[in-house]
Protein backbone atom coordinates (compact mmCIF):
# COMPACT_ATOMS: atom_id res chain seq x y z
CA UNK A 1 0.00 0.00 0.00
CA UNK A 2 1.57 3.21 -1.17
CA UNK A 3 1.78 6.48 0.71
CA UNK A 4 -0.28 9.49 -0.21
CA UNK A 5 1.21 12.75 0.99
CA UNK A 6 -1.72 14.86 -0.15
CA UNK A 7 -5.37 13.98 -0.50
CA UNK A 8 -6.60 16.78 -2.78
CA UNK A 9 -9.93 17.03 -4.51
CA UNK A 10 -9.83 13.43 -5.68
CA UNK A 11 -9.98 12.25 -2.06
CA UNK A 12 -12.95 14.48 -1.33
CA UNK A 13 -14.88 12.97 -4.20
CA UNK A 14 -13.88 9.44 -3.30
CA UNK A 15 -14.74 9.95 0.37
CA UNK A 16 -18.20 11.22 -0.46
CA UNK A 17 -18.86 8.22 -2.68
CA UNK A 18 -17.40 5.41 -0.61
CA UNK A 19 -16.78 6.39 3.01
CA UNK A 20 -19.18 6.71 5.90
CA UNK A 21 -18.80 10.03 7.69
CA UNK A 22 -18.76 9.63 11.43
CA UNK A 23 -21.31 11.07 13.83
CA UNK A 24 -20.59 13.15 16.90
CA UNK A 25 -21.47 11.16 20.04
CA UNK A 26 -24.57 12.30 21.88
CA UNK A 27 -22.76 12.50 25.22
CA UNK A 28 -21.78 10.40 28.24
CA UNK A 29 -23.81 7.31 28.98
CA UNK A 30 -24.66 6.48 25.36
CA UNK A 31 -24.61 2.72 24.81
CA UNK A 32 -21.92 2.03 22.22
CA UNK A 33 -23.37 -1.37 21.46
CA UNK A 34 -26.43 0.19 19.85
CA UNK A 35 -26.77 -0.81 16.21
CA UNK A 36 -27.55 1.48 13.31
CA UNK A 37 -25.65 3.70 10.86
CA UNK A 38 -23.93 6.88 11.95
CA UNK A 39 -25.39 10.25 10.97
CA UNK A 40 -23.37 11.50 7.96
CA UNK A 41 -21.62 14.55 9.38
CA UNK A 42 -17.94 15.47 9.21
CA UNK A 43 -15.68 16.13 12.16
CA UNK A 44 -13.32 19.11 12.17
CA UNK A 45 -9.75 18.19 11.29
CA UNK A 46 -8.38 19.40 14.64
CA UNK A 47 -6.26 17.91 17.36
CA UNK A 48 -9.07 17.72 19.92
CA UNK A 49 -10.34 14.14 20.25
CA UNK A 50 -14.04 13.40 20.11
CA UNK A 51 -15.52 12.46 23.52
CA UNK A 52 -15.86 8.70 23.95
CA UNK A 53 -19.22 7.61 25.39
CA UNK A 54 -19.13 5.18 28.29
CA UNK A 55 -19.98 1.56 27.52
CA UNK A 56 -23.41 0.86 28.99
CA UNK A 57 -24.03 -1.69 31.73
CA UNK A 58 -20.47 -2.22 32.96
CA UNK A 59 -20.65 -3.28 36.65
CA UNK A 60 -18.67 -1.33 39.21
CA UNK A 61 -16.30 -4.23 39.90
CA UNK A 62 -15.20 -4.30 36.27
CA UNK A 63 -14.95 -0.51 36.03
CA UNK A 64 -12.67 -0.57 39.06
CA UNK A 65 -10.55 -3.36 37.54
CA UNK A 66 -10.13 -1.40 34.30
CA UNK A 67 -9.18 1.73 36.26
CA UNK A 68 -6.65 -0.32 38.24
CA UNK A 69 -5.22 -1.74 35.01
CA UNK A 70 -4.90 1.75 33.54
CA UNK A 71 -3.03 2.91 36.63
CA UNK A 72 -0.79 -0.15 36.57
CA UNK A 73 0.19 0.52 32.94
CA UNK A 74 1.74 3.78 34.15
CA UNK A 75 3.48 6.26 31.87
CA UNK A 76 3.21 3.91 28.90
CA UNK A 77 -0.45 4.91 28.64
CA UNK A 78 0.34 8.51 27.62
CA UNK A 79 -2.29 9.30 24.99
CA UNK A 80 -4.43 6.24 25.72
CA UNK A 81 -7.83 7.49 26.85
CA UNK A 82 -9.38 5.47 29.69
CA UNK A 83 -12.70 5.17 27.84
CA UNK A 84 -10.95 3.64 24.81
CA UNK A 85 -9.14 1.14 27.03
CA UNK A 86 -12.53 0.30 28.56
CA UNK A 87 -13.96 -0.42 25.10
CA UNK A 88 -11.08 -2.78 24.36
CA UNK A 89 -11.38 -4.58 27.71
CA UNK A 90 -15.15 -5.03 27.44
CA UNK A 91 -14.81 -6.36 23.89
CA UNK A 92 -12.06 -8.75 24.96
CA UNK A 93 -14.11 -10.13 27.85
CA UNK A 94 -17.17 -10.56 25.62
CA UNK A 95 -15.36 -12.13 22.67
CA UNK A 96 -12.94 -14.48 24.41
CA UNK A 97 -15.51 -16.95 25.80
CA UNK A 98 -17.34 -16.95 22.45
CA UNK A 99 -14.32 -18.57 20.79
CA UNK A 100 -13.96 -15.79 18.24
CA UNK A 101 -10.61 -14.95 19.75
CA UNK A 102 -8.27 -17.55 21.24
CA UNK A 103 -5.33 -15.62 22.64
CA UNK A 104 -5.95 -14.92 26.30
CA UNK A 105 -4.44 -12.07 28.28
CA UNK A 106 -3.26 -9.86 25.40
CA UNK A 107 -5.06 -7.27 23.32
CA UNK A 108 -4.21 -4.42 20.96
CA UNK A 109 -6.12 -1.17 20.68
CA UNK A 110 -5.68 1.78 18.33
CA UNK A 111 -7.44 5.10 18.93
CA UNK A 112 -7.96 6.20 15.33
CA UNK A 113 -9.51 9.47 16.52
CA UNK A 114 -6.08 10.72 17.58
CA UNK A 115 -3.89 12.49 15.00
CA UNK A 116 -1.67 10.16 13.02
CA UNK A 117 1.42 11.86 14.45
CA UNK A 118 0.60 10.29 17.83
CA UNK A 119 1.66 6.82 18.96
CA UNK A 120 -1.94 5.66 18.99
CA UNK A 121 -1.54 1.86 18.95
CA UNK A 122 -0.98 -0.07 22.18
CA UNK A 123 -0.37 -3.80 22.65
CA UNK A 124 -1.23 -4.67 26.25
CA UNK A 125 -0.56 -7.66 28.48
CA UNK A 126 -3.67 -7.68 30.66
CA UNK A 127 -2.40 -10.21 33.19
CA UNK A 128 0.99 -8.57 33.71
CA UNK A 129 -0.46 -5.07 33.52
CA UNK A 130 2.09 -3.69 31.08
CA UNK A 131 2.32 -2.18 27.62
CA UNK A 132 4.23 -4.51 25.31
CA UNK A 133 4.32 -2.15 22.32
CA UNK A 134 3.29 1.46 21.64
CA UNK A 135 3.61 2.72 18.09
CA UNK A 136 2.42 4.92 15.28
CA UNK A 137 -0.22 3.45 12.98
CA UNK A 138 -1.46 4.82 9.66
CA UNK A 139 -5.08 5.13 8.60
CA UNK A 140 -6.63 4.77 5.16
CA UNK A 141 -6.31 7.38 2.43
CA UNK A 142 -10.08 7.71 2.30
CA UNK A 143 -10.43 8.38 6.02
CA UNK A 144 -8.88 11.82 6.25
CA UNK A 145 -5.65 13.76 6.55
CA UNK A 146 -4.16 14.30 10.01
CA UNK A 147 -7.11 12.61 11.71
CA UNK A 148 -9.36 9.83 10.46
CA UNK A 149 -12.80 11.40 9.98
CA UNK A 150 -14.53 8.91 7.68
CA UNK A 151 -14.79 5.14 8.05
CA UNK A 152 -16.13 2.50 5.70
CA UNK A 153 -16.49 -1.25 5.28
CA UNK A 154 -16.89 -0.93 1.50
CA UNK A 155 -14.40 -2.31 -1.03
CA UNK A 156 -12.39 0.34 -2.91
CA UNK A 157 -13.24 3.01 -0.32
CA UNK A 158 -9.61 3.13 0.91
CA UNK A 159 -11.08 3.89 4.33
CA UNK A 160 -10.17 2.53 7.73
CA UNK A 161 -12.86 0.28 9.21
CA UNK A 162 -13.65 0.59 12.91
CA UNK A 163 -14.40 -2.40 15.11
CA UNK A 164 -12.96 -5.55 16.63
CA UNK A 165 -10.65 -7.81 14.63
CA UNK A 166 -9.29 -11.30 15.10
CA UNK A 167 -5.72 -11.74 13.95
CA UNK A 168 -5.18 -14.54 11.45
CA UNK A 169 -2.16 -16.08 9.74
CA UNK A 170 1.01 -14.42 8.53
CA UNK A 171 2.39 -14.34 5.00
CA UNK A 172 5.17 -12.70 2.99
CA UNK A 173 3.58 -10.08 0.73
CA UNK A 174 4.73 -7.01 -1.16
CA UNK A 175 5.22 -5.28 2.20
CA UNK A 176 7.09 -8.26 3.65
CA UNK A 177 6.00 -9.97 6.85
CA UNK A 178 2.26 -9.29 7.20
CA UNK A 179 -0.68 -10.60 9.23
CA UNK A 180 -4.24 -11.03 8.00
CA UNK A 181 -7.18 -9.60 9.93
CA UNK A 182 -10.75 -10.88 10.23
CA UNK A 183 -13.42 -8.27 11.00
CA UNK A 184 -15.85 -9.29 13.75
CA UNK A 185 -18.37 -6.44 13.44
CA UNK A 186 -21.03 -6.87 10.79
CA UNK A 187 -21.56 -3.62 8.90
CA UNK A 188 -18.38 -2.03 10.26
CA UNK A 189 -15.42 -4.24 9.33
CA UNK A 190 -16.76 -7.61 8.14
CA UNK A 191 -15.26 -7.07 4.67
CA UNK A 192 -11.73 -6.70 6.06
CA UNK A 193 -10.47 -10.04 4.76
CA UNK A 194 -11.87 -9.50 1.26
CA UNK A 195 -10.46 -5.94 1.25
CA UNK A 196 -7.00 -7.32 2.15
CA UNK A 197 -6.89 -5.25 5.33
CA UNK A 198 -3.76 -6.54 7.06
CA UNK A 199 -1.05 -5.55 9.49
CA UNK A 200 2.09 -4.66 7.54
CA UNK A 201 5.07 -2.33 7.57
CA UNK A 202 5.23 0.92 5.62
CA UNK A 203 7.88 3.62 5.33
CA UNK A 204 5.09 6.20 5.44
CA UNK A 205 4.16 5.00 8.96
CA UNK A 206 7.55 5.84 10.46
CA UNK A 207 8.77 8.63 12.76
CA UNK A 208 11.11 9.73 9.95
CA UNK A 209 8.11 10.30 7.66
CA UNK A 210 6.43 12.44 10.30
CA UNK A 211 9.60 14.46 10.74
CA UNK A 212 9.85 15.05 6.99
CA UNK A 213 6.17 15.71 6.21
CA UNK A 214 4.47 16.70 9.46
CA UNK A 215 2.10 13.71 9.35
CA UNK A 216 2.02 10.05 8.35
CA UNK A 217 1.25 8.87 4.86
CA UNK A 218 -1.85 6.83 4.09
CA UNK A 219 -2.70 3.22 3.38
CA UNK A 220 -5.57 1.81 1.34
CA UNK A 221 -7.35 0.88 4.57
CA UNK A 222 -4.73 -1.16 6.43
CA UNK A 223 -3.44 -0.24 9.90
CA UNK A 224 0.13 0.11 8.60
CA UNK A 225 2.99 -0.04 11.11
CA UNK A 226 6.48 1.50 11.47
CA UNK A 227 9.29 -0.56 9.92
CA UNK A 228 11.12 -0.34 13.24
CA UNK A 229 8.37 -2.10 15.20
CA UNK A 230 6.18 -4.11 12.83
CA UNK A 231 7.89 -7.48 13.28
CA UNK A 232 7.55 -7.43 17.05
CA UNK A 233 3.93 -6.24 16.92
CA UNK A 234 2.90 -8.80 14.31
CA UNK A 235 4.69 -11.60 16.18
CA UNK A 236 3.13 -10.63 19.51
CA UNK A 237 -0.38 -10.52 18.04
CA UNK A 238 -0.27 -14.15 17.01
CA UNK A 239 -3.26 -15.91 15.46
CA UNK A 240 -6.41 -15.54 17.53
CA UNK A 241 -5.47 -12.25 19.21
CA UNK A 242 -7.79 -9.25 19.51
CA UNK A 243 -7.33 -5.86 17.87
CA UNK A 244 -9.71 -2.94 18.31
CA UNK A 245 -9.69 0.03 15.95
CA UNK A 246 -11.64 2.58 17.95
CA UNK A 247 -13.01 5.87 16.69
CA UNK A 248 -16.09 8.10 16.48
CA UNK A 249 -19.17 6.18 15.44
CA UNK A 250 -17.97 2.80 16.71
CA UNK A 251 -20.97 0.51 17.24
CA UNK A 252 -20.34 -3.10 18.19
CA UNK A 253 -22.43 -5.92 19.60
CA UNK A 254 -19.33 -6.96 21.54
CA UNK A 255 -19.47 -3.84 23.72
CA UNK A 256 -21.72 -5.73 26.11
CA UNK A 257 -21.07 -4.39 29.60
CA UNK A 258 -23.14 -6.93 31.57
CA UNK A 259 -21.68 -9.93 29.69
CA UNK A 260 -18.16 -8.60 30.18
CA UNK A 261 -18.81 -8.15 33.88
CA UNK A 262 -20.00 -11.74 34.28
CA UNK A 263 -16.98 -13.08 32.41
CA UNK A 264 -14.56 -11.01 34.51
CA UNK A 265 -16.19 -12.22 37.74
CA UNK A 266 -15.56 -15.84 36.68
CA UNK A 267 -12.12 -15.68 35.09
CA UNK A 268 -10.58 -12.25 35.50
CA UNK A 269 -8.34 -11.32 32.54
CA UNK A 270 -7.54 -14.96 31.72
Amino acid sequence: MRAFASLGMGLLAMGAAGCQSVAQPAGPGVALAAAGPATPVSLPDSLRPTPVPAVAGVPDTLRQAIAQLYSQLGSDTVGLRPAVLAQACVGYLTLHPSGRIERGGVLAVADMDLPNTAKRLWVIDLQQGKVLENSLVAHGQGSGHLRARRFSNQPSSNCTSLGFYRTSGTYAGKHGYSRRLLGLDKGQNANAFDRYVVLHAADYASPAYVEAHGHLGYSQGCPALPPEQYKQIISTLRTGSLLLLSGPGLASRWLDGPAAGRRFARRGWR
